[in-house]
């Protein structure tokens, strides 16, 4: 395999679907060695759901990898569903999907809102966390989401994605377009859903490359995936993704201290700015952190050979 590659496409050994709540209930997938070292991949989004090259980032001779749709997304059930569905319910479904799968401890690699996630379940359950791999730093601060998602941030580097981003909100509600994008994904108007869900999706895709990928984009062309996406972020972002303080990640980035960390983001990160990273390095300075000079947002281009040492590294680790 050449520096860089990722391993071999794939398929699972086992793909299951596991209740978690009378509401709710999980696609899972597990790839690699059944008896190797066990590590959960923790998706982007809220509700973008699984691809089938994040099988790809780990050895699969030495890694038992499992993947899993959070509430919503993918392949899980019910589709795009807002109910019962917070972070602290996600969590939860980490430590249930563990425990169904007999597994003590494992390594976490989560990217974008998957590194957000894997934060949070590192500082809730740190006795269960080998070591962490995050990707594309999300802290879900305030001024991170108004960075992306309101004007006067991430609009004035792709101003003309943001035209397409803002068309779907009359001129009038764009001193919020969170809430008047939540309004809409939550309305009883499903032609405005779906456009909306377009423009958001869209918009997240465009700028997630530093090289823009139209293979990538199209792919958030998909209606059930934009809608999901679009739906389940709003929802998050608007409730400040159900975190108890606007710095809660890193207030308790104390309960880190001990576990193996590996940090890595793009230099040229429009979705996630690299302070975000260097933030979680200063809280957590036990991590090691790689700026990558020619990465943007997206877990391919630079980043690739970065997250690939990572879990080459993590080979020492034992549960």
């Amino acid at each position: 395999m050449a520096e860089g590659e990722l391993f071999p496409a794939i398929e699972p050994y086992r793909t299951a679907f596991l209740p978690v709540s009378a509401r709710h209930t999980l696609y899972y997938e597990e790839v690699g060695n059944p008896r190797g070292v066990p590590i959960v991949f923790l998706h982007g989004g809220p509700g973008s759901g699984l691809f089938p090259d994040y099988r790809r980032f780990c050895d699969p001779s030495h890694y038992r990898v499992v993947l899993f749709d959070q509430r919503g997304s993918g392949r899980s059930t019910p589709h795009a569903e807002l109910a019962e569905n917070t972070t602290w319910d996600l969590v939860a479904d980490i430590e249930r999907l563990r425990e169904a799968l007999g597994i003590a401890r494992w390594i976490v690699f989560g990217g974008s809102w998957g590194s957000t996630l894997g934060l949070a379940y590192a500082v809730t359950h740190a006795e269960r966390v080998l070591g962490l791999v995050l990707r594309g730093i999300f802290l879900c601060r305030p001024h991170e989401i108004a960075w992306f998602y309101e004007a006067g941030g991430a609009s004035h580097l792709f101003p003309d994605a943001w035209e397409g981003y803002v068309a779907p909100i009359p001129p009038a509600e764009r001193g919020s377009l969170l809430r008047a994008y939540h309004r809409r994904l939550n309305g009883g108007d499903r032609e405005e859903q779906l456009r909306c869900a377009f423009a958001w999706s869209k918009w997240e895709a465009i700028t997630s490359y530093l090289v823009p990928n139209q293979q990538k984009i199209e792919a958030f062309e998909n209606p059930d995936r934009a809608l999901a996406l679009a739906r389940i972020e709003c929802h998050y972002f608007a409730n400040d993704t159900f975190l108890a303080t606007d710095n809660f990640l890193l207030e308790n980035a104390g309960k880190l201290r001990g576990i193996p960390g590996v940090i890595v983001h793009g230099r040229y990160d429009v979705v996630c700015p690299a302070s975000n990273a260097w933030d979680l390095h200063r809280a957590w300075p036990e991590a090691a952190i790689t700026i990558v000079p020619d990465a943007g947002h997206a877990e391919n281009e630079g980043m690739r050979r970065r997250l690939l040492e990572a879990t080459e590294q993590f080979k020492r680790l034992r549960p």
